[in-house]
C-alpha cells in the first residue's frame, strides 16, 4: 500500500489546509440541500444508497489513476468501521433534515465537537478539562435556545420533535466519526478513503434496500448524482486537510457550515432562520471553541 498522507510539507502554506477543509465544508452544507430535497421524494434510505453509489462510481477512476492503492486488513477494517458510524450518522440527519429547517439542523450538530472531547477521552485516553465540561453545559443551552425559539414560536410538532431527536442522537455519532477522521487520514490517501467509505456505505444501505426501496425519477436522481459529486469531493478535501494540520486547528472550521446550511436552506426550500437559532447557534459555536482549544495557546 502507497504509504499514507503526512503532515505539512516543508514550504506548504500552513493556511492550505485550512482552506481545503473549508471547501470540504461548503461542499458538504450544499450536499445536505441536495440530498434533502432528494430525501423528500425518495425516502432517505433510497437517496442515501443512490449517493454513494454514485459517489463509488464517481471516485473509482481517481483510484486507478492513482495506482490502485489497496489497504491491509487492518486499514481495511478501519474503512469498514467508519462506513458503519458515517451510515448511521447520515440515516439519523437526513431524517432529521426532512423535518426541521436547514440552519436549525447544521446548528444542533455543531454539539458534535464538544462531544468528540468526551470521545476522545474514551478511546485515546485524553483527560477531560473543566473547560470541557463548561462547553458541555453552553453547547446544552445553546441547544435549549433553538427549542425554545421553534416552541415559542408554535412550530414544535411531532414530526420536528423526532427530526430535532435524530439530529442530536446523529451529532452523537458525528463525534464518533471525527475522532476516527484524524486517524483515518494519517493511515490513507484521501482517494483510497473516499473510495471505501462510499463503497462501505453502499454496501450497508443495499443490504436493507427491500425495506426501503424507492423509484428514482430524473429529478430525484439528478439531486442524488449532484449529492454524491458533492460529497466525494468533500471527502477528497476534508481526507487531505485533516492529514496536514492538527483537529484542534481545524475543527472550528466546522462551524462555517451553519452560514452555507443558511443560505442553501434559504435559496433551495425558502427557509428563513429566525433570531432564536442564530443565538442558539452563537452559544453552540462558542462552547466548542472554548472545548477544543489548546490548553496552552501556542499556535
Amino acid at each position: 500500500m502507497p504509504a499514507a498522507s503526512t503532515p505539512n510539507p516543508p514550504g506548504l502554506p500552513v493556511l492550505a489546509p485550512v482552506l481545503a477543509v473549508v471547501a470540504g465544508i461548503a461542499a458538504f452544507s450544499i450536499m445536505d440541500a441536495a440530498m434533502k430535497a432528494a430525501s423528500l421524494v425518495l425516502g432517505v434510505g433510497t437517496a442515501l444508497l443512490l449517493r454513494n453509489l454514485f459517489g463509488t462510481l464517481l471516485t473509482v477512476p481517481l483510484w486507478l489513476v492513482k495506482g490502485r492503492p489497496t489497504p491491509t486488513r487492518k486499514v481495511a477494517l478501519f474503512h469498514f468501521q467508519r462506513s458503519c458510524v458515517t451510515s448511521v450518522m447520515a440515516a439519523l440527519f437526513f431524517y432529521g433534515l426532512v423535518r426541521i429547517p436547514m440552519a436549525e439542523g447544521m446548528a444542533i450538530s455543531f454539539f458534535a465537537p464538544i462531544i468528540a472531547l468526551y470521545f476522545a477521552a474514551l478511546l485515546l485516553g485524553e483527560t477531560i478539562r473543566p473547560r470541557a465540561v463548561f462547553a458541555a453545559l453552553l453547547g446544552l443551552v445553546g441547544m435549549v435556545v433553538i427549542g425554545a425559539d421553534r416552541f415559542g414560536a408554535g412550530q414544535y410538532g411531532a414530526e420536528a420533535i423526532k427530526g430535532t431527536a435524530a439530529i442530536v442522537l446523529s451529532a452523537v455519532f458525528y463525534a464518533l466519526n471525527l475522532v476516527m477522521q484524524r486517524k483515518q487520514a494519517l493511515l490513507a490517501g484521501p482517494v483510497e478513503i473516499a473510495l471505501f467509505q462510499n463503497l462501505g456505505v453502499t454496501v450497508l444501505f443495499a443490504l436493507f434496500a427491500p425495506f426501503y426501496w424507492t423509484m428514482p425519477d430524473a429529478a430525484s436522481l439528478a439531486w442524488t448524482l449532484l449529492g454524491a459529486a458533492l460529497a466525494t469531493t468533500a471527502l477528497l478535501f476534508l481526507s487531505w486537510g485533516y492529514a496536514r494540520a492538527e483537529a484542534q486547528v481545524l475543527v472550528p472550521v466546522e462551524y462555517t457550515g451553519f452560514l452555507w446550511a443558511a443560505l442553501m436552506g434559504w435559496m433551495v426550500f425558502g427557509e428563513r432562520p429566525g433570531p432564536g437559532i442564530v443565538a442558539g447557534a452563537a452559544l453552540i459555536v462558542t462552547g466548542c471553541w472554548i472545548g477544543t482549544r489548546p490548553a496552552q495557546n501556542n499556535t
